[in-house]
């Protein structure tokens, strides 16, 4: 059974980024979007004017939560072989319930893809707004980087 990453959230954090369960790199790595060809952090910086990319990664946390913006994933453990969402088995969902103490603030959730985005209507009905957005994996290559930024561009709205 693989393991998940704690949130990276703040009691000022306003908007979090979900995404479905960190991949091979970030595991090894243990951090979030680890990835080398993974688009977030280069998505995320461009939308808050910020140069995530060309960060250490503590300070790339560090500057998100300083824009209220969070990080975490839906699933809390799953087993899976390699890195695709599709061969993600035995799930078991992050404790969203207990978020509200660690970030009181929150107000909207972002989803890093459609498997992510698969718990919006969950996350609705417990009162935050939510966004789908395209994924910024490697393996999402249907869509420009450009294209996906008009969409994220959407977590500031």
């Amino acid at each position: 059974m693989l393991r998940g990453f704690p949130p990276v959230v703040a009691a000022d954090t306003h908007t979090l980024v979900l995404g479905s369960f960190p991949g091979e790199a970030s595991l090894v790595a243990t951090q979030y979007y680890a990835h080398p060809r993974n688009q977030f952090w280069r998505l995320l910086g461009t939308v808050l004017d910020e140069p995530l990319p060309e960060l250490s990664y503590e300070e790339r946390l560090t500057r998100l939560l300083s824009h209220g913006i969070g990080v975490w994933d839906v699933l809390a453990a799953c087993e899976r072989e390699g890195s695709l969402d599709a061969a993600i088995r035995n799930a078991s969902p992050n404790d969203f319930a207990s978020l509200r103490a660690h970030a009181p603030k929150l107000a909207k959730v972002c989803f890093n893809g459609k498997t992510a985005g698969r718990f919006a209507p969950v996350i609705g009905e417990a009162g935050y707004a939510t966004l789908v957005l395209p994924s910024s994996s490697p393996a999402n290559a249907m869509l420009s980087f450009d294209q996906k930024l008009r969409l994220w561009r959407d977590i500031l709205t």
